[in-house]
């Protein structure tokens, strides 16, 4: 059979812009490996619960092996997959999980605060009360309450430093050639750049070359994505 990947869409199921399926996704064509995507949306959780969870990604391999959870996705990849690494031995598997943690804590709240009502206007209507719902649980106020562009702008520029010295000095977080931790980072920004029309980089800034790096790669998948 062929190879799944169940990934997150908008009211327009060809819009896709979950961070951690882009991180799948870009993981995926780094390994060389073809797959499908299946489009699925927050209420669709009984489509998925055969991986024993309610989450996307989900990938089905082509012997039904089933694997969950971005992060664990790319350690399979490397264990099942060799060829070109992702994160590489032990150490730097490690040192990647670093990087994840740093993006989904520092660079996630700041795009959030940024484009939460973006992803709210983009999503099916019958996934809207979910979302709503979920996320001021999470937020503690309201979506109109939690978003606020100047203070996501400022959270942004907070977290990106480190990121932005690494980048003075290489092409990519990973060094000449982009690897897992640029996956781990990328996938934050994909979000943004899919729901939001706001520019969040200068030109200048060495962040805003990677991304746009990041965006050729694959034949361009980044800049092909559909977008609101």
């Amino acid at each position: 059979m062929a190879r799944i990947m169940y990934d997150l869409c908008g009211e327009n199921t060809a819009l896709r812009f979950s961070p951690f399926c882009w991180r799948t996704a870009l993981a995926m064509h780094h390994k060389g490996l073809t797959f499908e995507t299946r489009a699925w949306h927050f209420s669709d959780k009984q489509d998925i619960a055969f991986s024993g969870q309610e989450k996307v990604p989900v990938i089905v391999d082509e012997d039904d092996e089933v694997v969950t959870d971005s992060f664990d996705i790319m350690t399979w990849l490397d264990h099942k997959y060799p060829g070109p690494a992702l994160f590489g031995d032990d150490m730097a598997r490690s040192r990647a999980r670093f990087i994840k943690h740093w993006a989904e804590t520092q660079l996630a709240p700041a795009l959030m605060k940024i484009a939460i009502l973006d992803v709210f206007s983009i999503i099916d209507p019958k996934d809207q009360p979910y979302f709503r719902e979920s996320r001021e649980a999470r937020f503690g106020m309201t979506l109109e309450a939690f978003q606020n562009t100047e203070q996501g702008m400022e959270m942004l520029e907070k977290a990106l430093p480190p990121l932005r010295a690494q980048l003075e000095g290489a092409a990519f977080i990973d060094g000449d050639y982009p690897a897992g931790a640029d996956y781990l980072v990328f996938g934050m920004f994909m979000l943004a750049y899919v729901v939001h029309d706001g520019a969040l980089l200068k030109s200048d800034d060495p962040v805003a070359q990677w991304h746009e790096r990041m965006l050729d790669l694959f034949g361009g998948l980044g800049r092909q994505a559909v977008r609101a």
